[in-house]
């Protein structure tokens, strides 16, 4: 039988906190120095108090050099002797609490982890502004490493601060201490590692990580292909990194950024874009393979073919993250009438559509007019009609797929006209939506549709001489919306009707857009009472247009609300037909 490639140590907590603050153990690039929410980091104190098993470490026995990460926010200055393989979030978190250091959150920012303790039974919790003025709880045990006070003193401060605020008998003192103790003890608590020997190379490494992580939930495709990209294109995924935390906040500097108002991607999320436009796959797992060396076709692995697939990948990315290319894309969303991140109901959407862009670009050289209408039109059916909601890798591979007999810019316009009209069909219209619309959920892709559409006919908001796409502009904030959505029938009426159910109340059917300034005046109002007031104010031809971009039926003030329901939702799937047909 053929030896391992590792060995077995064995290391308390505080020496591994001790090593990790030296620098000695570090973070390699094959994984991002991202922890746990916080209650997973006081789940973990909470086992290790009661003296469960909480998983052994793998670490790469290493001289380190220029690509290893530091464990938290700050540098280190020693060269790592070990690299963190797995176990980086356990020991990142342990690390983080017990040194009071700052940690790199997945939204790029950075905070200190409080966890607090209640030692008279032993509880943990994640530290909040009750807790922390609560007498019972140690607010942030990192002080009791920390502070310098050694656990006597720490105790005797705990107490006599107890004491000012409750009587604390002899037997709770007891427990207390013996609690406080313990906990601090924690650094005692022995962690088996299992070390990586030193000849072992990066992509053995890669390929250990990938099989002990491969059983579980913690690891999807998208993590395998990110843990390659940090051995053999480091770079690579740095920009992905700084691409996606420029993305999150508005430039400053006035410099060009990708900042926008529709998507926050995630590395993961532009990976797949660069994947598709590299290789017309949607599929991870087929990728991962494929960025190994794996010959598809002879299913043989070779250096060669995996730095001729690195390649392509990488030209695949430059172009996704290329910020011309980026902001173009985004005008295509604007030209489909979404204007805002709270309109998007399908990230899939917006990122498969982002690739069939670059797709059109890049290879097929679709002139940017007809690509931003073919594009437009894509996503608002693609959104509307939820694509890509169910098993989306398999839809974009069938879409992928189809583009393989395309030669040419009218081969690629023609397949998507075609798809698109294959869908928008005039039963879909007229059967499907309206029951799509028959939903009381906020995030309804139908219903950011009827927006979308209300923005592309140029319609005006409800009882205003205002736009709704004046008043759904994403750089306009305050303290309350300009444009709330109004009960047209409301709930305090509704209630007097007998109609008390949340989901019957609130069906999107039952809503329009209003200035917040009418939708106060309104209350309770009932339909039949505030309507006239409203209605009087406009010529017959401007309360025609009024009626049929909001759907308003004909007489619905005075409408029994189970009649009028199923009316308006035929109506609004004709202004969200009305509207796309714009797009053509």
């Amino acid at each position: 039988m053929s030896g391992t490639i590792y060995t077995q140590v064995n290391y308390t907590l505080g020496l591994l906190t001790q090593k990790i603050e030296l620098g000695e153990i570090a973070l390699p690039d094959i994984q991002r120095p991202f922890v746990w929410q916080n209650a997973k980091v006081r789940d973990l104190f909470d086992s290790m108090y009661k003296g469960f098993p909480v998983g052994y470490l793998l670490f790469w026995a290493s001289g380190g050099d220029e690509h290893t990460k530091a464990i938290g926010a700050d540098s280190k200055q020693v060269i790592p002797s070990r690299l963190i393989v797995d176990g980086q979030q356990r020991l990142t978190s342990l690390f983080a609490v017990l040194k009071g250091i700052a940690v790199v959150r997945e939204n790029y920012s950075v905070e200190r982890i409080q966890i607090a303790f209640r030692p008279a039974d032993g509880t943990f919790d994640v530290a909040d502004a009750a807790i922390k003025r609560d007498p019972e709880y140690l607010p942030d045990i990192t002080e009791l490493w920390t502070s310098g006070k050694g656990t006597f003193p720490f105790i005797n401060a705990f107490m006599t601060q107890l004491q000012r605020h409750r009587t604390v008998t002899i037997e709770e003192q007891s427990t207390i201490a013996d609690a406080i103790g313990r906990l601090y003890n924690l650094i005692n608590y022995p962690f088996i590692a299992l070390e990586l020997a030193s000849h072992v190379t990066e992509e053995q490494v890669a390929d250990v990580f990938v099989r002990i992580n491969s059983k579980g939930a913690t690891l999807n495709q998208a993590d395998f292909i990110l843990t390659l990209m940090s051995v053999f294109s480091d770079d690579g995924r740095k920009e992905l990194e700084t691409f996606c935390r420029d993305a999150r906040t508005l430039s400053q500097s006035g410099n060009p950024s990708p900042f926008n108002h529709y998507l926050k991607p995630a590395p993961d999320q532009l990976l797949r874009v660069s994947v598709g436009l590299a290789f017309r796959r949607a599929r991870l797992e087929h990728v991962y393979n494929v960025l190994r060396g794996k010959d598809m076709e002879t299913g043989i692995f070779s250096a060669e073919k995996r730095m001729e697939q690195f390649a392509a990948l990488r030209q695949a990315q430059a172009d996704v993250l290329n910020l011309t290319h980026w902001h173009d894309f985004m005008k295509c969303l604007l030209r489909a009438g979404y204007q805002r991140e709270s309109m998007i109901t399908s990230a899939n959407a917006l990122l498969y559509a982002y690739t069939l862009f670059l797709i059109g670009k890049r290879d097929f050289g679709v002139p940017h007019t007809d690509l931003r209408r073919i594009i437009a039109r894509w996503f608002f059916l693609s959104a509307l009609t939820g694509r890509y909601s169910n098993s989306p890798e398999g839809k974009m591979a069938e879409d992928l797929n189809r583009l393989s007999s395309v030669r040419d810019t009218a081969g690629f316009i023609a397949l998507l006209d075609g798809i698109i009209a294959d869908t928008a069909t005039a039963d879909y219209w007229n059967i499907a939506l309206p029951n799509e619309l028959a939903t009381s959920s906020a995030r309804s892709p139908s219903l950011s549709a009827y927006y979308a559409a209300l923005n592309l006919l140029d319609a005006k908001v409800l009882f205003s001489d205002l736009r709704v796409a004046q008043l759904l502009d994403p750089t306009t904030q305050s303290h309350r919306s300009a444009l709330e959505r109004h009960h047209l029938f409301p709930k305090k009426y509704l209630a007097q009707q007998g109609i008390t159910e949340t989901r019957d109340i609130n069906q999107i059917a039952n809503f329009a857009l209003v200035e917040w300034a009418d939708n106060t005046a309104i209350s309770a109002t009932s339909p039949a009472v505030y309507f006239p007031k409203y209605a009087d104010k406009y010529t017959a031809h401007e309360w025609e247009q009024m009626r049929f971009y909001h759907a308003l039926p004909e007489g619905w003030e005075t409408m029994d609300y189970a009649e009028f329901l199923p009316e308006r939702r035929k109506l609004m799937a004709a202004v969200i037909r009305t509207g796309f047909e714009r797009l053509t």
